[in-house]
């Protein structure tokens, strides 16, 4: 598995170890490797731009796992999504079918099929009909393409889609639903984006580790199946949180003009001092849309199913009170 020491891929590789699965782990430093806690896991030291670390990883299995992509707002270096997202996506299909792995489960992002249009839900089918948002978006779906070349005999190439996922885990820019969580609970957090209607998918981290794993089991050769949770505005995402939390902390709405001058701003200090922007235009403008999605394909042909939000959000603030002592 590549990701193994994120935000899904540690719930994932936990999941898998016990079920009693071996799990060879490719992580880049030690000090990555030490958040794999359960001894049955392998861990091989590398990168998924090193084909000769793929190779020593991918000896002897029989699937192959790669989640590993960056998945930041911004990088200084401008190629960097490309290599990463797709040249890297590509060094582990290669080195698949050198290894004669005969399935590959490749982890993409529900934000490759673009916004919904009409108000209806995106699904796996429909074609995207608005342009890339940032480069995250860009290379992710053109490394999925690329990979569903790869599909053939020797080869079974399936991809998932994730949503917003959130819950327990290491904390990252991917559980940053997560984040948004514990800082409204801690009074820290204070926005509503935009005029707070726009739509997202919340889904909760163990319900899209059970979706890869059923991807990875029943999922067909060649499709992509969309994992997702319940479709929400960020107004009733907050009033299902201050439901369960039984915290009520004052929201402001923050317009979009602001949003998009602050983040011009933020993108500018980055590229003169190289201070990471918190958001960029490019994101901003994702407010415009809504972002409802469908899992019904893969409700229908792996089995999938979706925790409601309430109870996913009373297990994370479980975890978040646990974590905090």
């Amino acid at each position: 598995m590549t990701g193994a020491t994120g935000f899904i891929g540690l719930n994932l590789t936990q999941k898998l170890a016990e079920m009693g699965h071996t799990v060879h782990a490719l992580c880049r430093t030690e000090e990555k490797a030490k958040l794999l806690k359960d001894p049955t896991i392998k861990v091989f030291y590398g990168h998924i731009m090193d084909k000769e670390s793929l190779e020593t990883g991918m000896t002897a299995c029989d699937a192959v796992i790669h989640m590993a992509a960056f998945a930041r707002v911004w990088s200084k270096s401008p190629g960097h999504f490309d290599r990463i997202n797709i040249q890297g996506t590509l060094n582990v299909l290669e080195t698949a079918r050198q290894c004669a792995v005969s399935r590959v489960l490749i982890t993409s992002t529900a934000g490759v099929f673009g916004p919904a249009v009409n108000d209806q839900p995106v699904v796996e089918s429909g074609s995207r009909a608005v342009a890339y948002f940032n480069d995250y978006e860009r290379t992710k779906d053109i490394a999925d393409q690329k990979s569903l070349t790869f599909n053939g005999d020797d080869l079974e190439v399936i991809t998932v889609h994730p949503t917003r996922v959130f819950g327990p885990g290491l904390i990252s820019e991917s559980n940053a639903v997560t984040t948004m969580i514990k800082q409204y609970i801690s009074g820290k957090w204070h926005i509503l984006p935009g005029n707070g209607k726009s739509v997202g998918n919340y889904v909760y981290v163990d319900d899209v580790v059970m979706g890869h794993i059923l991807a990875l089991e029943k999922g067909k050769a060649g499709e992509q199946y969309l994992l997702g949770g319940v479709n929400v505005s960020y107004i009733e995402f907050f009033e299902t949180l201050r439901g369960v939390s039984g915290k009520y902390f004052r929201l402001y709405k923050l317009p979009y003009p602001l949003m998009l001058w602050l983040s011009k701003i933020m993108l500018l200090l980055a590229r003169v001092f190289g201070i990471p922007p918190l958001i960029t235009p490019g994101f901003v403008r994702r407010y415009h849309y809504h972002w409802n999605n469908s899992s019904k394909k893969a409700n229908d042909s792996l089995g999938y199913v979706s925790t409601p939000l309430d109870i996913a959000m009373e297990k994370t603030l479980e975890w978040i009170k646990k974590e905090n002592g």
